[in-house]
């Protein structure tokens, strides 16, 4: 018999997942904030600021490589009645029991994995990883793939505030 807490982690799975999905073909583009867009949808009521990272390096063994990737992108969603939700896409499958090291100008913090997503661990990381990034300048991600690429991705956060606060808005 399968728990009440494994079926509600497999169900908040499936829902993450077609978010996910649903955020990277959404054509509901409403605003542009310098380098962060904002998209909406109407079923389910979902809002997101997403942009993709302004410098990409790729290395394996220390050594700068070639690899092809998919969409490359930081994610902040909301849904009416919750706070914002932080995920994140390297293109890739990650290298499984790994995370994602994060790094606000210089400020570390962790992202969890599971296939080609990441994310913080609670609601208290998400809440602790938005604030720092209203306050931030630029956001480092460091992955490791599964074939051991290591990838480092810097988005700039020049309108994310901003894109934040208008993705927050329209989803209350």
């Amino acid at each position: 018999m399968t728990s009440l807490f494994g079926r509600l982690a497999v169900l908040a799975a499936i829902s993450f997942a077609t978010t996910m999905a649903n955020a990277q073909e959404s054509t509901n583009r409403v605003a542009t904030m310098t380098d962060w867009n904002v998209f909406t949808e109407e079923e389910p009521k979902e809002c997101w600021g997403v942009s993709k990272p302004k410098e990409t390096v790729n290395t394996r063994d220390g050594q700068p490589v070639s690899v092809r990737r998919g969409d490359i992108l930081l994610f902040v969603t909301f849904r009416p009645g919750k706070p914002g939700e932080i995920s994140f896409t390297g293109g890739y499958p990650f290298a499984g029991g790994s995370t994602v090291e994060v790094a606000i100008d210089g400020q570390p913090y962790q992202l969890f994995t599971d296939g080609e997503w990441a994310w913080p661990g609670s609601a208290e990381d998400d809440a602790a990883l938005l604030a720092a990034l209203k306050g931030g300048t630029t956001a480092v991600m460091t992955a490791r793939s599964g074939k051991g690429t290591q990838t480092v991705d810097t988005f700039s956060l020049r309108g994310f505030t901003a894109a934040m606060e208008d993705a927050g808005t329209r989803c209350q």
